[in-house]
């Protein structure tokens, strides 16, 4: 398989509340290391023993089950680095009825995200999940833990302790917000729109 590299594109810079030394730790050592693994596992996985597979344990197993860690890793800090920018705009108006349909109100989004952003241990994401056909706000302890099925990322965000103990310690509560103002909602309309996509093309 053909080896993926980090996208240095999505680094963001001067951010409010996020410095540029907290991205830089957790770009170049976390997002990267990811991208590094996913890319060794690939290879061994080339040359691994199918018929030795087994459920207990296995190279195979060990592989594929590491794959899953390291392959969701990248993709989702992927995600999270593209939706943080310093030039943010108001949320677009198609999208905030969108949150208002499905949540009641912003805030109530707004209270509902970052209460799975202070319960999770990895992530908090919000989705469009495909079978319901509408936004809904899920976590996940690890990058292969909880995640729903047929649902797509709208706006990732990473609430490990590396994302934000160089500026807060292990105060999560003002990482939260500095997040939420700096969401780069462009961004999260073209994911939207997408998805919105990819549900009427299922219908």
């Amino acid at each position: 398989m053909e080896k993926i590299a980090p996208k240095e594109n999505l680094r963001p810079k001067g951010l409010k509340g996020i410095s540029d030394k907290q991205i830089e730790y957790h770009f170049d050592t976390h997002y990267k290391g990811y991208v590094t693994k996913i890319n060794e596992v690939w290879e061994k996985l080339e040359s691994s023993d199918r018929s030795k597979g087994n459920q207990n344990y296995s190279d195979f197993r060990e592989l594929k089950v590491e794959e899953s860690f390291n392959w969701m890793g990248t993709v989702l800090h992927e995600y999270y680095f593209e939706n943080l920018s310093a030039d943010t705009e108001d949320m677009p108006s198609s999208l905030k009825k969108a949150i208002e349909k499905d949540f009641g109100s912003y805030d109530k989004w707004l209270a509902d995200f970052k209460a799975v952003g202070t319960s999770f241990r990895g992530w908090a994401i919000l989705a469009f999940d495909l079978t319901l056909g509408k936004l809904m706000n899920y976590g996940a302890d690890a990058h292969n833990m909880y995640g729903i099925w047929n649902a797509i990322p709208i706006l990732v965000l990473d609430v490990y302790e590396h994302a934000y103990y160089t500026d807060y310690g292990p105060k999560r509560a003002p990482y939260l917000d500095a997040f939420v103002s700096n969401i780069n909602w462009k961004v999260v309309e073209k994911r939207y729109n997408k998805a919105l996509k990819a549900h009427a093309a299922l219908q």
